[in-house]
């Protein structure tokens, strides 16, 4: 049986799929992005594991830091796993250039105290 995860190891696999993202992407234009269907994928993954990350989080854990778009990520986890054919690239590209930034500093942020 598998041990369950708490709010913490679930924000530090959020950052890990943040980094991956970041890694995943680095020195790449938009237009390599979009032509890349592997590069898509991974990026997409990564986003879903955020999202069911934050969708995992005890709703008491959540409501400590109102702050952080719990409700944004899990939104955009469902599109991607339920409404795949809505998936726009501008979209998952302006995420990561706009919203992963803030994102892993406010997580960092709640994981370091």
């Amino acid at each position: 049986m598998r041990e369950k995860l708490n709010d913490i190891d679930r924000l530090k696999h959020m950052v890990e799929a943040i980094d991956n993202i970041f890694e995943f992407v680095e020195n790449k234009s938009f237009e390599v992005y979009r032509n890349d269907k592997i590069l898509r994928f991974a990026v997409i993954k990564n986003l879903e594991i955020i999202g069911e990350a934050a969708y995992l989080l005890t709703n008491n854990f959540k409501s400590k830091y109102p702050s952080v778009e719990w409700n944004d990520m899990i939104g955009m986890r469902h599109v991607m796993v339920h409404g795949y054919y809505q998936i726009k690239d501008e979209i998952v590209w302006a995420t990561i250039e706009t919203e992963l930034p803030p994102l892993k500093e406010q997580i960092l942020k709640i994981i370091n105290g």
